[in-house]
């Protein structure tokens, strides 16, 4: 039972990162049934963190890239619960990094610097280096998003540079857009689409693609920042965004590729064709209708009608 377990804990990893979302799903739901916090307990010392914490951790992410907002909260919260009653300190930095990327990619961006800010004390605290450079990263991510400009750069590559000291690729590319928004918040266009170029290159080498549909998103809203003569080729990513997100099946990822096309349109004088678009990816969500993505394509398709 414990290998099986822990096949499953192998394979929704993997699955997660490859953007084989639905697979990575599949093996969340067997993890979840096969997992018995006091008869797997033990797995945590052996194989660097607790499996279950891992497994509901993840399927908050999973959960929210496929659309899910509300069940990647319950689920975020789940994980919360176990890690205390785990008491394990590398599962607990795991899922405070975890957690930041979640509330990050829910747009709760208060509660992302905290957890953020968490994560750092943790591993200040148990000398986790990569959980420090990681903390470090996300905590930059976290400063972008709340309009906080000075330190927010240099956070995101002071912790660049100690991550990948480390000698570990993985999250590169989620890392290095955090990098490319904060550039582009700070008027740095050109430096940006450098940092997402290299986010692309590292997807592609690793294969690490659960993030790429947002990639090719934030390379057209960055188009469009530098001058708007770059419309076309901003449209050309919109729809690979489009194109990707749709493979995937991360809804909320194409809801936000789908805003970023329909706003371009939006201002082209293309009303219909911009509503034509978001309506049926709005209309497909039954939950996460206080989240800012899903209040603002209402907005925009009440603007649009």
């Amino acid at each position: 039972m414990r290998r099986l377990l822990e096949a499953h804990h192998t394979l929704w990893t993997t699955q997660l990162l490859l953007g084989e979302l639905p697979r990575a799903r599949a093996h969340l739901a067997q993890g979840m049934a096969l997992y018995d916090s006091q008869q797997h307990r033990a797995l945590a010392f052996l194989y660097g963190h607790d499996p279950g914490v891992c497994c509901r951790g993840v399927a908050a992410l999973t959960l929210w890239l496929l659309g899910y907002p509300d069940q990647a909260r319950r689920q975020r919260h789940a994980a919360n619960t176990l890690t205390q009653e785990v008491a394990h300190p590398p599962s607990l930095a795991f899922t405070r990094m975890l957690a930041t990327i979640v509330h990050q990619l829910l747009r709760e961006a208060q509660t992302a610097h905290e957890q953020a800010e968490a994560l750092m004390a943790l591993a200040m605290e148990q000398g986790f280096a990569l959980f420090g450079a990681m903390g470090m990263i996300l905590r930059g991510g976290a400063l972008t998003a709340l309009g906080q400009r000075g330190e927010q750069i240099s956070q995101l590559r002071q912790g660049l540079a100690a991550y990948r000291a480390t000698g570990t690729a993985l999250w590169t590319p989620y890392f290095l857009a955090l990098l490319a928004e904060a550039y582009g918040q700070d008027g740095q266009v050109e430096t940006a689409l450098a940092a997402l170029a290299e986010a692309l290159t590292a997807a592609h080498a690793t294969g690490e693609r659960w993030g790429e549909a947002e990639l090719h998103r934030l390379q057209g809203e960055l188009l469009l920042a530098q001058s708007r003569d770059n419309a076309a080729e901003a449209t050309s990513c919109f729809h690979q965004a489009l194109d990707v997100a749709r493979h995937q099946q991360t809804k909320s990822l194409e809801l936000r590729a789908a805003m970023s096309l329909a706003r371009l349109w939006q201002g082209q004088g293309k009303h219909a064709e911009a509503r034509q678009l978001l309506a049926p990816i709005y209309n497909w969500f039954t939950e996460g209708f206080d989240t800012a993505d899903l209040q603002e394509a209402k907005a925009l398709l009440e603007a649009l009608a």
